[in-house]
């Protein structure tokens, strides 16, 4: 019986950590390394993230600086920011880069929290469909005579308990963003 309610909990957990990360790649209107999280530059043949190949920083509220250790990199860099769909152009001066996010539109934030809302929204469904998952096989070790009538409700109710939690876990996570995300 535990162990079906710490498999749902490890499950929920993991769906808000992937909804942060998800919402870290997001860009807000300001410089932040994690929107090159997903970008890829091809480096001896191999697919490699641009933050383990240069230093990353924020020099600026809206500018982000690449600095490649490896100067050979540079062009493969801007290249893949480049054909990202970032919407970023780079500029290079042979030895950094820099992107310059531009300031959002009000339309392009409201477009942005739309998808912010549809991210937390299957999040909570994942989370609803690991309490499900945990109660079937609570069911299944009842139908067995495993555990007790009384047992699987005590379960069903702290399972229930446990998805309210993560709920507003990530009606939290999302509120934090969407203020970022409003903020002019």
């Amino acid at each position: 019986m535990e162990d079906a309610i710490a498999a749902a909990a490890a499950k929920m957990d993991k769906t808000i950590a992937a909804l942060k990360t998800e919402f870290g790649s997001i860009r807000a209107g300001r410089a932040n390394p994690a929107v090159l999280d997903k970008i890829r530059v091809d480096y001896y043949g191999t697919p490699t993230p641009i933050n383990q190949l240069a230093a990353v920083s924020v020099t600026e509220a809206r500018i982000l600086t690449i600095q490649p250790w490896d100067a050979s990199v540079l062009h493969g860099v801007e290249k893949a920011i480049q054909s990202s769909d970032l919407g970023i152009n780079p500029q290079s001066d042979g030895r950094t880069i820099r992107l310059t996010f531009p300031q959002l539109t009000e339309d392009h934030r409201k477009g942005i929290v739309r998808d912010l809302h549809k991210m937390a929204e299957e999040a909570k469904v994942s989370a609803r469909g690991a309490r499900r998952d945990a109660i079937d096989k609570l069911k299944k070790q009842q139908k067995a005579a495993e555990i007790t009538e009384d047992d699987l409700k005590d379960a069903e109710k702290e399972l229930q308990d446990l998805t309210d939690k993560h709920i507003k876990d990530i009606d939290a996570v999302l509120a934090a963003k969407e203020k970022e995300v409003m903020e002019v």
